[in-house]
C-alpha cells in the first residue's frame, strides 16, 4: 500500500475511521446518496475522507477525524488499519477506481462537534448517530462499507485482525 497520494489508476483514495465507543457503538454520518438529488434516498458512513497529496492514511484519517467529529488524535495513535474495500464507482463529481482504508479507534462516547465540515460535507451530511453495533447486523438502513458487522463483531470479541479485511465494495 503506498504511502501517501493516490496510486497510480486510483481516482481517489480515502482514509476512514471506525470510531467506536466503548459502550460498543459506532459513530456512523447519515448523507444522501446523490447530493444533486436528495429524494434519491440516504445512506450511512464513518468519518474520513479523501488522501491530500503528501499526506500519509494515518494524518488524512486524523485530520479528517478532526474537521468532522473534533476529536483530535494524533496520526501515530489513530489506532490500527484494520480493513479496506475497493472498486469502481461512478459518481456525480468522480468516476474510476476508489479505495478505501479503515483505521479502528476506541473511545469513550462523546458530543461529536461538525463544525470542522466543509461546504461540500454541510449540503450533503444530514445528521450522526451512534450506532449500537448489533443493530448495524439487522438494519435495513444503507451502511458502508458493506460488511461491518462481522468485523465489529470479531473486534468486540477481542479479534482485532493482524492484517486488514477485504470489505466487499459498496457501488
Amino acid at each position: 500500500m503506498p504511502t501517501t497520494e493516490n496510486a497510480p489508476g486510483l481516482v481517489r483514495r480515502s482514509a476512514r475511521v471506525l470510531l467506536l465507543g466503548t459502550d460498543d457503538r459506532l459513530l456512523l454520518f447519515r448523507g444522501h446518496l446523490d447530493p444533486a438529488r436528495p429524494g434519491a434516498g440516504h445512506c450511512w458512513f464513518t468519518p474520513g475522507g479523501s488522501v491530500q497529496e503528501g499526506e500519509t492514511p494515518p494524518e488524512a484519517a486524523a485530520r479528517e477525524l478532526a474537521e468532522e467529529t473534533g476529536l483530535r488524535v494524533p496520526p501515530g495513535a489513530l489506532g490500527p488499519l484494520v480493513a479496506r474495500t475497493s472498486g469502481y464507482a461512478e459518481l456525480p463529481w468522480a468516476s474510476g477506481e476508489f479505495e478505501d482504508v479503515f483505521f479502528l479507534r476506541r473511545v469513550a462516547p462523546y458530543e461529536v462537534d461538525t463544525g470542522g465540515f466543509r461546504e461540500h460535507e454541510r449540503a450533503s451530511v444530514t445528521g450522526h448517530r451512534w450506532w449500537p453495533v448489533d443493530e448495524l447486523a439487522t438494519t435495513a438502513e444503507t451502511v458502508f462499507p458493506y460488511g461491518l458487522p462481522p468485523l465489529l463483531a470479531d473486534i468486540r470479541g477481542g479479534r482485532t485482525p493482524a492484517e486488514p479485511v477485504r470489505l466487499p465494495w459498496h457501488h
